[in-house]
């Protein structure tokens, strides 16, 4: 499935040709949006119950909100594979499968699940139901996709303690406790990371920068390519403002508390945390899978509940139509397709559609002519949804 591919659902009456049969219609529609644009197959639709006109209306309605609801659930999911496979195409496009069919397939071989949603239910019964599909599946990627963030965050923060510079890393393994003075009364040391190109101006002026700073007490503990460390011995009572002064200066002042058996302990915390972060990246996979299949599933059935109404509402009864999905390998032969069709069936509109002298389509009122529902797309003399994933 490329990522330029889309998809165009389409429902349009069978007096579209003289015989009224759904086959004569299915290969007008075809020969209308071209072989070069698109390939044309049939979309089932099954007859739902049909209340009343205003019913129809406020459904149409929900079904618009639900639908946009689900293509964000749609996307939301996929996001989250991508960030779990770190943006590997392959392994993407092998996690994306719909009821263990390539996207492409599933659709083009689609069949309304009669076990799950029973075509016998009321349209309000059907489309509550599958809300609550999409909350729910929103709800568990969000929730097992947070926890594994937070995880790998912890991983990250843990990792960074260990391999970083040292303005940031565990002092644990790089500090001998026995060169600090400890447990003094007056007097205590503090550590100072200093940028690697201040050390020069650090040794001429950290002992004045604050009151009652021990003279020649700067000793270097460590360096690497970023940064020194230095201890520097203060008296306690205007440490506190060595340290906010340090910090005026650009010089980083790190905590550091002895513990025994400090060192060994970072490095299981490292290992157990590590430990989790895979556990998570497994289960997270796992029910991106699931998600990302269940999610398009649910969207779909959304989009034919839309085709559905939208069909009785612009048709009306008795019903006699035909539903196709057309499959367009980019966006510009989705627009030659789509330019195709309203150029051949424009008279469906009634009045709302006309031509110019020349014979091309002309719409009335261009700006405030837009389908019903959310999203403001742009008006369709005959039922039309294009959609893509991402």
């Amino acid at each position: 499935m490329s990522k330029t591919t889309k998809y165009l659902l389409v429902s349009l009456p069978t007096s579209i040709t003289p015989s009224h049969h759904r086959d004569d219609a299915l290969d007008a529609v075809s020969a209308t949006v071209g072989s070069d644009n698109g390939s044309v197959a049939p979309f089932p639709i099954p007859e739902f119950k049909i209340g009343t006109l205003d019913a129809l209306v406020q459904q149409a309605d929900e079904l618009a909100k639900l639908e946009a609801g689900c293509q964000a659930v749609v996307t939301k999911v996929s996001d989250a594979l991508k960030n779990i496979l770190d943006g590997d195409a392959a392994q993407i496009e092998r996690a994306k499968v719909v009821n263990d069919k390539p996207v492409d397939q599933y659709l083009r071989t689609f069949a309304w699940n009669k076990v799950k949603y029973r075509a016998d239910k009321s349209l309000k019964e059907l489309i509550d139901l599958l809300q609550r599909e999409a909350a729910s599946i929103d709800n568990d990627i969000r929730s097992k996709y947070s926890q594994y963030n937070q995880v790998k965050n912890t991983l990250s923060s843990l990792q960074r303690k260990q391999t970083g510079n040292l303005s940031t890393k565990s002092l644990a393994s790089v500090v001998d406790p026995r060169s600090l003075i400890r447990d003094s009364e007056y007097i205590e040391s503090h550590l100072v990371a200093v940028p690697a190109q201040q050390v020069k101006e650090f040794l001429k002026t950290y002992e004045t920068v604050a009151p009652m700073v021990v003279p020649r007490s700067a000793t270097l503990v460590a360096s690497d390519n970023d940064f020194t460390l230095y201890a520097v011995t203060t008296f306690k009572k205007h440490s506190a403002e060595f340290v906010h002064r340090a910090r005026e200066h650009k010089w980083i002042p790190r905590e550091f508390k002895y513990v025994e058996g400090g060192k060994e302990e970072e490095r299981r915390e490292v290992e157990r945390v590590g430990g989790d972060e895979r556990k998570l990246w497994g289960e997270t996979l796992q029910l991106g899978r699931t998600a990302w299949s269940d999610a398009v599933m649910v969207w779909m059935h959304v989009l034919v509940l839309r085709v559905f109404v939208e069909t009785v509402l612009r048709y009306g009864l008795p019903l006699d139509f035909v539903c196709t999905i057309i499959r367009t390998p980019n966006a510009k032969q989705a627009d030659k397709a789509k330019h195709n069709m309203d150029e051949k069936y424009s008279y469906l509109a009634g009045n709302a559609f006309g031509r110019d002298k020349k014979g091309r389509v002309k719409r009335d009122d261009p700006h405030e002519m837009s389908a019903g529902g959310e999203g403001h797309a742009e008006y369709t003399a005959y039922v039309y949804y294009e959609f893509a994933f991402n």
